[in-house]
């Protein structure tokens, strides 16, 4: 079923939206203004779809709205996965049927193919430029050239611009984020069949789902304490992960790493939602991780993206500006960012750590519930 979008009513201005970032909410943006006849420029600073830092997992919400956009989720060859399992620093196992079927599915595919859709649905990409600074309708790229329109989407993903950057501070100011693709062993490959794991960490946790082509991603938190003891080496920060954890040494024995060098990031700003203020000069309709950063653990970061591109679209096309749209986010978002900012900080004490994985061994049914309690509330959606 697809989004409904109003009637173009009017003569379009030359450029009705300028669309800055071509992930998944800025792409999905581009799409639907486009699909109602809005003129849309979207400017990506990649020259195509590649990898980034991103669990992967797409939760039901994420689907439906994909789905209601075109794209065939089948053919894009998503791993299917209906079960979560925490897995204790110590070893301890908790797991529990997830209350949906979610898929895993590279950010590159996924990207790729919403890119594909947003040109056919009329946008106007251009791709390999570099936004450099947005102030109220006016986006300027590199080399000075300039772009004006009546309405201006931020979805630069993880990445700020100078004159609007988010905080820094937060459970995540410390943590340094990796990234990497493996090929399992057989036996591993089995044993996650269907099913993320989240791996307590000594200082930090990791992920580890299947996705298309047999592949698994990895993706894990630590400490910058960790790194800088490590002088920043991958090789050397795994072999102490490896170490110190076995669950991880099991899942990855025998692996093949796909990737060079994996994929990092730090400060990442988890618990962040943007908070409009009285008085704030007009300023861009943000979207995705420019909105809101859940902890990713959660599993909900790619939901939230498409569901801020559906409501900036919608309040565009109703002729409503960035703060009412900031203003319906906040109340869309704010119970689950707490939720998911209060079980990150448990999971990160010592005593969480200990505890957490014991007391969803016993009450397995409460995993699934933590799972549904982070999701975009389904009042809240804006697609059947």
């Amino acid at each position: 079923m697809a989004l409904p979008v109003p009637l173009l009513r009017g003569a379009a201005a030359l450029i009705d939206a300028l669309v800055a970032g071509g992930g998944l909410a800025g792409a999905a943006s581009a799409s639907l203004l486009a699909a109602a006849g809005r003129r849309v420029v979207l400017v990506e600073r990649d020259a195509g779809a590649r990898d980034k830092i991103c669990g992967e997992f797409l939760s039901h919400e994420a689907q439906r709205y994909l789905r209601a956009l075109g794209l065939d989720l089948t053919r894009l060859g998503g791993h299917p996965i209906g079960r979560v399992r925490l897995v204790g620093q110590r070893g301890g196992v908790a797991e529990a049927m997830l209350p949906f079927h979610g898929l895993g599915l590279s950010r590159r595919r996924l990207d790729a193919a919403l890119l594909d859709h947003a040109a056919a649905c009329g946008v106007e990409l251009r791709l390999g430029q570099r936004v450099r600074r947005i102030a109220a309708e006016e986006m300027e790229l590199d080399g000075g050239h300039r772009l004006r329109a009546p309405a201006v989407l931020l979805a630069t993903g993880k990445h700020d611009l100078r004159d609007l950057r988010r905080p820094t501070r937060g459970p995540g100011a410390a943590l340094v984020g990796f990234k990497s693709y493996f090929t399992l062993a057989q036996g591993p490959a089995r044993a996650i069949e269907n099913t993320v794991e989240v791996i307590m960490l000594r200082d930090g946790y990791a992920g580890l789902q299947r996705i298309e082509d047999s592949r698994a991603n990895l993706c894990l938190l630590v400490s910058q304490a960790r790194v800088g003891r490590l002088g920043g080496d991958w090789a050397a920060i795994l072999a102490e992960l490896l170490a110190e954890t076995p669950h991880l040494r099991a899942r990855l024995a025998g692996a093949g790493e796909l990737l060079a060098r994996p994929l990092t990031i730090a400060r990442v700003p988890y618990g962040f939602l943007h908070r409009p203020r009285a008085g704030d000069p007009p300023g861009p309709f943000r979207l995705g991780d420019q909105m809101a950063v859940i902890p990713s653990f959660s599993g909900d970061g790619m939901s939230i993206a498409l569901h801020s591109a559906a409501a900036a679209a919608a309040r565009i096309l109703a002729g409503d500006d960035a703060d009412a749209y900031h203003r319906q986010m906040r109340r869309d978002l704010a119970r689950q960012m707490r939720l998911a900012s209060l079980l990150q900080m448990a999971g990160g004490a010592a005593l969480g750590k200990s505890i957490l994985p014991v007391a969803l061994r016993l009450f397995p049914a409460l995993l699934g519930r933590v799972a549904a309690w982070t999701r975009v509330p389904e009042d809240r959606l804006l697609v059947a």
